[in-house]
């Protein structure tokens, strides 16, 4: 909904519209506000300049009757201005973003007759504001440099009902023209969530850039006040592979194997199974308290942890465990993790990067690592995951 200013309120009901009397070169008042008008003296009418339905969430149009716009410009308060295309002949001009809630805007317009007389317009208006804010959570970090399984991911505050006008601003660009596609998906706290996966694994090296140029977009929960810009550079091609069932980790880099640890994965059986499937490091905590009950599986366990390394939300770790040091490379017998040796978990812990796949393979375990649990998206077929995005 439109806001007005009108310094002369008789002037309100001319519905945004500006009009300009022939052989004049003072000012006039304009809609939603004041406007001005000068130029050279004309020969015969001046053009009738509109602006038209300038809400939040909607392009700023501006059109000429009776002639054709030779120039607008479209700022807010802060100066920032809203870039736009002619059309329709140069009658009709639209911005390329859309009004943005609780904004003035200032709309100057220089517009032109047959007999080619010029006459500037201004005129101001202001959206109403927004009822609820959206904002969202970005991930990798800004300027990070990340392995070549992680995705670009967007977690939002407020839910998004209207993905597809959310995607259709969300542009991702690679140095090296990577193939992926976004998927919509649940994150593990219950909050939407979009992820941009490649095809296949990163390629060593690529830059990532996101411009997300949400301001302005409604997404149907709570409207986008901002834009968003960040990117991130791919590192070296580390997979860690996890057999549960040989009790083994590898670690490949550039497709040659760098190291072999034996590891004691989840006791078979029962709710202190692992998962399997392809899970991604999606960060490396260090030291901390991990408590059996934040997982459900009661009192089991209260200690603290060193070398953690986080695999899933629902509370997968790869982390040292020397209370398991009987059962490493012979038995399964943690209450979910991936427990290594002191020594063995220190070189590791410094070796792997966020964003590193574990491909983790087993006959008992939970079932498949999924989607919002982490990074699950590896887990779906290329087709799969491409059906999840909102313009498939």
């Amino acid at each position: 909904m439109l806001r007005i200013r009108t310094p002369r309120p008789v002037l309100a009901a001319l519905a945004l519209s500006v009009s300009l009397t022939a052989c004049t070169a003072q000012a006039a008042d304009g809609p939603g506000g004041t406007g001005e008008g000068k130029g050279a003296t004309a020969k015969g009418p001046a053009a009738k300049v509109t602006v038209v339905d300038p809400a939040a969430g909607r392009p700023v149009t501006v059109t000429a009757t009776g002639g054709t716009l030779a120039g607008v410009k479209v700022v807010d308060a802060d100066g920032a201005a809203l870039a736009g295309r002619p059309g329709a002949g140069g009658t009709r001009w639209v911005s390329d973003r859309k009004a943005v809630p609780g904004t003035t805007y200032t709309v100057e317009v220089v517009s032109r007759t047959a007999d080619g007389s010029e006459t500037t317009t201004r005129s101001t208006f202001e959206t109403a504001g927004a009822d609820k804010v959206n904002k969202l959570t970005l991930a990798p970090g800004k300027n990070t440099t990340v392995g070549i399984a992680h995705p670009l991911s967007i977690v939002f505050d407020l839910p998004v009902t209207r993905k597809a006008d959310v995607e259709r601003q969300l542009k991702v660009t690679t140095s090296n023209g990577t193939e992926g596609s976004w998927g919509w998906i649940k994150d593990h706290s219950g909050r939407d969530r979009a992820d941009w996966r490649p095809r296949t694994y990163w390629k060593p090296g690529t830059k990532v850039t996101l411009a997300a140029d949400l301001n302005g977009t409604d997404s149907g929960g709570g409207w986008f006040v901002r834009d968003y810009l960040t990117g991130f550079t791919v590192g070296s091609a580390q997979i860690v592979k996890v057999d549960l069932d040989r009790k083994r980790l590898t670690l490949s880099r550039d497709g040659s194997v760098v190291r072999t640890i034996p590891v004691s994965g989840g006791t078979p059986g029962g709710d202190k199974r692992s998962w399997r499937g392809t899970a991604v490091l999606m960060a490396k905590e260090g030291t901390i308290n991990m408590n059996s009950e934040t997982v459900g599986l009661g009192d089991a366990y209260d200690k603290m942890v060193d070398h953690s390394m986080r695999l899933t939300w629902s509370g997968m770790y790869a982390h040292a465990a020397p209370w398991n040091a009987a059962y490493f490379g012979r038995a399964n017998k943690s209450s979910g993790c991936i427990g290594m040796s002191d020594a063995d978990a220190t070189s590791f812990y410094a070796t792997v990067n966020v964003g590193d796949p574990f491909e983790i393979t087993g006959e008992d375990t939970k079932g498949t690592v999924a989607e919002g649990n982490g990074y699950g998206a590896w887990n779906l077929s290329w087709e799969q995951w491409k059906a999840k995005s909102a313009l498939r």
